[in-house]
């Protein structure tokens, strides 16, 4: 019968075991909302609180569990890291080679985490405050709500950061794209921008245009952090397979930093840099799938047929768009909701190659008979 760890080993070894990360994050989370409880009460002191609005209970929650999450976040993957024989960037049980992230990798998936605990937490105040109209918190328990929130919203991003894999990351992009999108769209000064393309949502000096080019270049970074962690897992024996691996992890990067550069060029101030990106990425995406299977041979034939769905669809709306039935918008929303729909696929198709539980498995192994594994 196995014996709970004893708190002196956790604290040398927090990421050594599945127990030791739970009661790693357990810790973090009790330290937090020791320290929140603090800080909220004398915030809160000698006044009641509303529920949400300016200097509210939920404004609290949410702005402190962003900055919570992008410091517990970057805490957990420097544990991680330094405690290298106690685990690594992904687990091995999760059929994945050890990737480590780099710095901007880790920036990035910081900030997807904070600010989809800002928006989740400030949804979930205002649904309250419409649940009990007119109604007020005292400091005490308004403090102990705040320190509740934060330390959940702590210990849920140290487990997703210590068990970081390629999937979630997937559910953290489209989550994240979700919510920003939502915000700018919800926070623009132009009902009708919708009249228009998605670009316009970038164009003001708002929130909303600060929240949309916000949302693409992170997520541009999140995209390239993918393309590093689907493309390790698929297996190569031959030269001719690492360069088509290769291609492929170069295609993904070269997506992501198309997508950032939407972001980074206001299409009212760089209008061609802003098209030669946005174009670029549909052409990226239509040339890797369309030569995936000669790159890797060994992907799925219904993924594959897959892909040619989709990019049969954006081809089609490209020409609705062109002969007015479709606006700029709709083709826009269509396209990428595809690519990345495609892209999630796309990883758990990898993993499963990796696995060697795929359709080709035996062929695989059938063909590494007498021959020497290519390094990656």
């Amino acid at each position: 019968m196995n014996q709970p760890i004893p708190i002196a080993r956790l604290l040398r070894h927090p990421v050594a075991s599945t127990e030791s990360r739970e009661s790693s994050a357990l810790l973090i989370g009790a330290g937090v909302f020791v320290v929140t409880f603090i800080v909220a009460w004398l915030s809160f002191l000698g006044r009641e609180i509303p529920i949400s609005g300016r200097g509210s209970v939920g404004q609290f929650v949410a702005l402190g569990s962003a900055l919570a999450a992008i410091i517990m976040f970057v805490i957990a993957r420097v544990l991680l890291n330094t405690n290298s024989t106690d685990g690594a960037a992904l687990q091995g049980g999760q059929d994945f080679p050890t990737i480590r992230l780099r710095w901007y990798d880790i920036g990035a998936l910081a900030l997807a985490h904070a600010v989809v605990a800002l928006l989740g937490w400030l949804a979930v105040a205002d649904l309250m405050a419409k649940s009990f109209t007119g109604a007020m918190v005292f400091t005490v328990p308004g403090a102990i709500l705040a320190a509740v929130a934060i330390a959940v919203s702590s210990y849920v991003v140290v487990l997703s950061s210590i068990n970081l894999t390629p999937m979630s990351v997937s559910v953290i992009l489209v989550v994240f794209l979700v919510a920003g999108s939502f915000t700018s769209m919800l926070s623009a000064t132009d009902p009708l921008w919708w009249q228009k393309n998605l670009s316009t949502l970038g164009i003001s000096d708002d929130i909303s245009a600060l929240a949309f080019n916000l949302t693409l270049i992170v997520a541009g970074v999140i995209v390239t952090t993918i393309a590093h962690y689907a493309t390790a897992a698929i297996p190569v024996r031959t030269a001719k397979e690492v360069s088509g691996r290769n291609f492929v992890r170069g295609s993904l990067v070269l997506l992501g930093v198309l997508l950032a550069c939407v972001g980074i060029f206001p299409v009212d101030r760089f209008l061609t840099a802003r098209n030669v990106a946005a174009s670029g990425m549909a052409a990226v995406y239509i040339a890797m799938v369309l030569c995936l299977q000669r790159f890797i041979p060994a992907m799925p034939r219904v993924f594959v047929l897959l892909g040619y769905v989709f990019v049969a669809v954006i081809v089609v709306l490209a020409v609705f768009f062109v002969t007015g039935y479709y606006n700029l918008t709709a083709v826009e929303l269509v396209a990428f909701l595809l690519i990345f729909s495609w892209l999630v696929v796309f990883l758990r198709n990898s993993r499963a190659m990796g696995r060697g539980d795929g359709p080709n498995a035996d062929k695989a192994a059938a063909s590494m008979t007498g021959s020497n594994p290519v390094a990656s």
